[in-house]
């Protein structure tokens, strides 16, 4: 029994530790070890054939497909999973990147507030329960940002308040693609199959 019990430990620390060597923690990320648990490595983009009618670093958030796509070169887009709003929190049109920022920190809104009121009233950027994550791009002058998470298993849910959830590896790569100005179209369109 106790062989049986040290080959079972053993297995177990060594499929940890191959699941470990797979995350790449980015140099990005304030988060340390909290992060390698909790998403900093973790990505669903992907690079797939889109539309000719869109131009270079255009950002397309597709709530239907749960997708944000950035077009790279002509007829070409990166593909990512995203948390999209839920409810009456979902809206459309067409934004453009006002201002970028690195590790940002989270005030929740009053109606937030109001909904829970054991939110608190401000988490510093870096910090491991910051709901914004490592990056965010801020669209207008609305409250509405592309920003990643402290807690990835919702990235493909409708979970938001109206903005774009990512995971933090992946707003890190669209954060470094794009450039203040650049056009984000939200849409219910769906672009699965059509492109």
């Amino acid at each position: 029994m106790k062989k049986f019990s040290f080959i079972k430990f053993g297995l177990t620390v060594l499929a940890v530790a191959m699941m470990l060597s797979t995350f790449a923690p980015t140099r990005a990320s304030a988060q340390g070890l909290f992060s390698l648990f909790f998403g900093a490595g973790q990505s669903g983009r992907s690079e797939v054939a889109f539309s000719k009618s869109y131009g270079v670093g255009t950002i397309i958030v597709s709530f239907s497909d749960r997708r944000l796509y950035q077009v790279v070169k002509r007829g070409v887009a990166m593909s990512y999973p995203i948390g999209v709003p839920s409810g009456k929190a979902r809206w459309a049109g067409t934004l453009h990147v006002s201002r970028k920022a690195v590790n940002p920190g989270w005030t929740p809104t009053a109606s937030m507030r109001r909904e829970n009121p054991s939110l608190p009233g401000h988490v510093p950027g870096g910090h491991p329960r910051n709901p914004l994550g490592v990056r965010a791009l801020y669209l207008g002058s609305t409250l509405y940002r592309i920003h990643g998470t402290d807690a990835p298993w919702t990235v493909g849910q409708n979970v938001t308040h109206g903005c774009i959830r990512m995971y933090n590896a992946d707003v890190i790569d669209v954060y470094n693609r794009t450039r203040v100005g650049a056009r984000v179209i939200a849409t219910n369109k769906s672009f699965r199959g059509r492109i």
